[in-house]
């Protein structure tokens, strides 16, 4: 029986609106996003190194890095007929055990899944434009049959090299550009001349190395304190430094985003020249000293075809985006799939293992 909209405010005060939503989402492509406000618009810009992080506009970037498991859903929404602009990488995914996404079957039948113990680690071995093709299937309503080509982005002849796309006009869901990054990383927040960080966690001394249980998990459970996954320091799954799970690595940055400091390289849009996009925020194996993730410092270029197991991406949203009413509509309206969207509460922490199937 149809949902009326009448129903919602007496199903709300007795489930609370996570759990209606969950109920609903049902066998739709559910696909949870964690997301913090960056806000103090038109915050001076940093003078050591001078010029990055001035943003004149509020906007939401994701409390975590996208993960294996978020990109497994994605691919399981967008590439099971056939994935004729790779977003699947049989050899650098499937063959890496960095890597956390595999496909069985053949085509017209995929099945994509995540790898035992990574579905909570970032997706790496990923391009630009496959961060892209995320934001246009966000963009088009996360379903089976929304456009991954347009949207946010106009990717043009199935466009997987070259020049990375400037957002299109009302884009919703974007990569980050670089200043956006470094905002929500190093900006001390509360106020327009707060001042910024050296690290992404509320610091200036380089974070102590998190080390990994045996799946994976950070050496920081909680998300507290000043430490980063960095120096191939975690070593887990028979390997020597490793992507470890999203938000258990050290505390977040002064808005809430965790592992902006160490994990994966994360891509921002900004264009180093043409065809080479400026990274942020240094890596699983970023060196034992503290240049590589210091914010004047944390900053390498990489090639719109760049795809390894150190770089990863998380998104922004603009303008700031509604938490449940507009999925619910949706739902109610025909069933659309639902992307969640939750705001961070003050004083909050995420359980080690919070979303992820794998473990």
């Amino acid at each position: 029986m149809p949902m009326s909209f009448a129903c919602l405010p007496r199903l709300c005060s007795i489930f609370g609106v996570a759990a209606l939503v969950v109920a609903l989402a049902g066998s739709t492509h559910a696909i949870t996003i964690d997301w913090v406000t960056v806000g103090d618009a038109g915050n001076a810009a940093d003078t050591d190194p001078s010029g990055f992080g001035a943003v004149s506009t509020a906007f939401q970037i994701m409390k975590y890095e996208f993960t294996n498991e978020q990109y497994v859903d994605f691919l399981n929404s967008v590439a099971t007929v056939s994935d004729p602009n790779a977003l699947y990488q049989p050899v650098g995914q499937g063959g890496d055990p960095r890597s956390g996404v595999t496909r069985s079957g053949a085509a017209p039948s995929f099945v994509y899944s995540v790898k035992a113990n990574i579905g909570d680690k970032p997706v790496n071995v990923v391009s630009p434009f496959d961060a892209a093709r995320v934001c246009n299937w966000l963009q088009n309503g996360a379903t089976g049959t929304s456009s991954t080509e347009t949207g946010a982005y106009t990717l043009v002849g199935g466009q997987t090299s070259g020049t990375f796309p400037l957002p299109n006009p009302g884009a919703i869901y974007t990569l980050p550009t670089e200043n956006q990054w470094y905002k929500a990383a190093y900006y001390k927040g509360i106020g327009t001349s707060a001042g910024y960080w050296n690290y992404a966690t509320r610091s200036d001394t380089i974070p102590g190395k998190v080390t990994s249980g045996t799946t994976g998990v950070g050496s920081r459970p909680l998300g507290t304190g000043e430490f980063a996954n960095f120096a191939s320091n975690a070593t887990w799954n028979s390997l020597t430094g490793n992507v470890t799970t999203v938000g258990t690595n050290g505390g977040p940055s002064a808005y809430g985003a965790y592992d902006m400091t160490g994990n994966v390289w994360e891509r921002t849009s900004t264009q180093a020249n043409t065809t080479v996009l400026w990274a942020r925020g240094a890596a699983w194996d970023s060196a034992d000293n503290p240049i590589p993730m210091s914010s004047a410092s944390s900053r390498t270029n990489l090639a719109t075809t760049n795809q390894t197991n150190t770089v990863g991406f998380r998104l922004v949203a603009v303008p700031e985006p509604s938490t449940y009413v507009m999925a619910l509509a949706g739902l109610a309206c025909g069933g659309y799939s639902l992307v969640r969207r939750r705001r961070a509460r003050p004083g909050c922490t995420r359980p080690a293992h919070q979303g992820s199937r794998s473990n």
